[in-house]
Order: structure tokens, then sequence, then C-alpha cells
């Protein structure tokens, strides 16, 4: 074994002079652990939440979507989307449209997001799971039927249970013919149900038949903004994307599930290693612990320092023996902090210790342990504990081989 190692190994459990010295080095380990926890649930919270809130776009955002390149919508002829259907790969597509429109409902008004669906798209997200009152329902008996998101419900006031009261729909007309025609084509849908699935989605988006958004856009066959496809399960979301492309050919964009929400994501990374950092900074505070607690040791060794110098140890083997245990020493609180975390991740999991007043869509904290995020944790926690070790080390170097008895 490496000697310095061997050492710094044997000063780790050995009995000091003072009682005080044990006490003070078991402070600092307790704070590496402390530290080390803290790091491992902050990443393992917002790994929750990310995994929270991908979950939730997911009930509105498909896994691909195809839209054009230029302009809001496309034609798509229906030979095409049967070669997307039956590509090996691809379990749902659903044409999708829409447009922002202007809402009427019992003299409350708004703006918001219609969106014409056709029967496949609750098969492409499963939305008609997050219905919160009445029922998923586009169309009955030849009547429009509308949606509403939790947000655009309330700003409303929209009672889905009144069958007799119907919501307005305001649709520009792009192209007026006369100075007496109206700016706004004005078509009337039933609503049957509210949908809550994230606060970007409840408070603009309304739902409606595909068919009755493309007679007010006055749009003909086939046009569609979006189409909307969910993989088989197990395969891969860019090899969808690539056999796609094929059939369609230039002038379409293709994006996955993160691509579609991707400032989203980068905002949750940075918060995350923003909330990291921080915590790291309260890490640092309590290696002030460690440098007091080397410190310490090396007082306690001064004598065993004399000892090794006289017996021909350089400086060098002196550095490093008091760097090992730094690192030791370090090591001790992180495998203590890891296991600590691991307990409280358990707990947080199965009994949810640790709750969200009510109104949120969980009731405890989400939280998601990554092993990857182990990694970085380590590498910090290791690094902080050798800087704590430098100035401990370099007092050890200048004990001089030949100590005056006192």
């Amino acid at each position: 074994m490496n000697f310095p190692l061997l050492v710094a190994r044997r000063y780790l459990f050995a009995k000091r002079s003072t009682n005080a010295i044990n006490i003070i080095a078991g402070i600092s380990v307790f704070g590496i652990a402390i530290g080390t926890a803290a790091l491992i649930l902050v990443l393992s919270v917002f790994n929750g939440f990310e995994d929270l809130l991908s979950g939730l776009f997911g009930y509105f955002n498909p896994e691909v979507k195809v839209m054009p390149a230029k302009g809001k919508t496309f034609v798509v002829d229906s030979l095409r989307v049967q070669q997307i259907r039956n590509l090996p790969g691809v379990a749902v597509v659903s044409e999708t449209l829409e447009e922002i429109a202007f809402f009427e409902y019992e003299g409350a008004q708004d703006f918001g997001v219609l969106k014409g669906v056709d029967a496949y798209f609750a098969r492409v997200n499963g939305i008609d799971s997050t219905i919160r009152e009445g029922e998923y329902l586009l169309l009955e008996d030849d009547r429009n039927c509308a949606i509403l998101g939790a947000g655009m419900r309330n700003k409303l006031s929209v009672n889905v249970h009144n069958p007799l009261a119907a919501l307005a729909v305001y649709m520009p007309v792009e192209q007026q013919r006369g100075v007496l025609d109206k700016p706004f084509k004005t078509r009337f849908a039933y609503p049957k149900g509210t949908f809550a699935i994230q606060q970007e989605f409840d408070n603009q988006y309304v739902l409606t038949n595909l068919h009755f958004m493309r007679e007010l856009l006055d749009a003909p066959a086939g046009t569609v903004s979006a189409l909307e496809i969910r993989c088989q399960p197990g395969v891969a979301a860019q090899t969808v994307k690539t056999a796609v492309s094929g059939i369609l050919g230039e002038g379409m964009v293709l994006k996955d599930r993160y691509e579609q929400n991707e400032a989203f994501f980068k905002v949750m990374q940075l918060e995350k290693w923003m909330g990291y950092a921080i915590t790291c900074l309260m890490l640092i505070l309590m290696a002030f612990n460690m440098v007091g607690a080397l410190w310490m040791i090396v007082l306690d060794k001064q004598k065993d320092i004399s000892t090794l110098k006289s017996l021909g140890a350089n400086d060098q083997t002196v550095r490093r023996i008091f760097l090992a245990e730094g690192v030791l020493l370090t090591a001790l609180g992180m495998c203590i902090g890891m296991v600590l975390a691991t307990g409280l991740y358990a707990a947080q999991k199965t009994f949810g210790i640790v709750t969200i007043p009510q109104g949120f869509l969980v009731e405890s904290y989400p939280i998601a342990m990554r092993p990857a995020d182990f990694l970085p944790v380590t590498l910090t926690v290791l690094a902080i504990g050798l800087l704590a070790s430098l100035a401990p080390a370099a007092r050890a170097v200048r004990v001089p081989a030949f100590l005056r008895e006192e």
C-alpha cells in the first residue's frame, strides 16, 4: 500500500492526545455528510419536478410533431398520412389545426387558441385522462363541442353541465369582399369538458373537432397545422423522425418532445445547477471545520512528523500524508451523506414526508434520484476536501525534523 495513504489511514482512527480533536474531527465529518446529502437531494428534487412536468407535457405534446418550416399550415393528402401510419415504429398519427380565436360565453370574453383535432388525438397523448369535469366529447349529434383548459374555463366562467349555453367563437376573416362584410366569422360550440394539464396549456387552449376548425378557417380538406405522432413502445423518436422526413421531404420541421419544450427544459437545467452551486457554497463553509480538524491533527502529531523526517521522510511525503488524511475524512463524510440522502429519498418516495400545500398537482415533493448525479457530487465533495487540506498539509511540512523538548 502507498506509504502516505497507510499513515493517513492509521491517523484517521488513531487515538488523539485530547478528546477535543476527536470532537472537532467528528463535527467536520458530520458537516461534510450533511453537505453531501444536501447536494444529492437538491439534484433529486429538481429531477423529480423535471420528470413530473415532462409527464404533464406528454398529455398535450406528442413524441414527434411535424410542422411546416414556413407559414402556419400545410396540406397533406390522406395517402401520405397513411404511409406514415404504416411506418414501423409509428403507433398513432393525428392531424391537428390551430389558430388564435376570440371566445365569448354568457358575457365573459377572452382570447385563446382554438385547436381542431381528429379522433386519433386522444390516443397520441392520452388527454382524455386529464378531464377534470364533464367528458371528452368533440362532436355530439352533429353539434360541435368544445373541451376547455381549466384556465380558459375559469376566465370565461363556463358551466360544462349546461347543455343550452353555447361558446361563441369569433375567427378573423382574412379577405373581406365588401365594406359591410363582418370582420369576424362567428360559430358556436357547446362546452362538454375541462382538462387540466399544465398552466401554459390550461390558460389558452380550447379543443374542438377538426372539421369544425377547417370550416371556421375556410380551409380545404387536408389542411393541418401539424401531424402529431406517437411512437411504438421502445422505438426512439429520432428513428421515427428520419422515416417520416423521408416521406414528406423538405420544407418540414420535425421535433421530438424535448425540442418542443426546449426553452422550458433549458431553464429547468439552469435552475438545477444554480441550486447545486448555492449548495456547494454551503459545503465550502462547512469545509472550514475540516481545516480546523486537520490543523489540530497536525499539532497533535508533531512528534510523529518529526520522527518521520528524522527517518528520511521528505516534505513531499509529509504533505501527501495530510492531504490523504483530508481526503479520507472527506470520503468518510461523503459516504455517510450518500447513505443519509438515499434513506431520505426512500422515505420521501414511500411516505411523502415533505408535503406540498393543497392546490398543486401532487401532494408531496416529487423526487427522482439518478445514478449519474453521484459523479459530479463525488468530484465536488472530494475537490472541496482536498482544497481544505492544503493549508494544514503546508503547516505539517514546516514541522522541523528535531523538536526541542519543552
